[in-house]
């Protein structure tokens, strides 16, 4: 079994896809209510839906690795991308930076390396 994609709901389909395709994103569908992309590495894909009103408590967060996280930060905030807080070590042994898109879903920006999948503490 292999997760297919994440869909995201979205308050202005259109504000949502300007954000994601600055991120880098590459849109696959677009309709007027919703959208799917690629993402620039792997084989991932992510979706955006049209609705009326999103859940501020939903606890859901989105994760998208990259290599060289600072430098993408750097640039993504160089391009007028607001963050929550910047990619900082956390003890679960990743880096991690936070942004919250047009919608208010939140976006973990992250780093992990072999830890992902890997950690020191990974059940055998």
């Amino acid at each position: 079994m292999d997760l297919n994609q994440v869909t995201l709901p979205a308050l202005d389909i259109r504000a949502s896809v300007d954000f994601y395709t600055r991120m880098g994103f590459l849109q696959i569908v677009d309709s007027p209510h919703y959208a799917r992309f690629e993402c620039p590495d792997g084989d991932a894909t992510f979706s955006l839906h049209a609705v009326d009103s999103v859940s501020p408590e939903s606890g859901v967060t989105v994760y998208f690795e990259h290599e060289a996280l600072d430098e993408l930060c750097a640039d993504l905030q160089a391009r007028g991308f607001e963050f929550e807080h910047q990619p900082v070590d956390q003890s679960w042994l990743w880096r991690e930076a936070i942004l919250i898109d047009p919608a208010g879903n939140r976006i973990c920006l992250y780093r992990a390396g072999e830890n992902r999948k890997h950690p020191p503490w990974r059940v055998g």
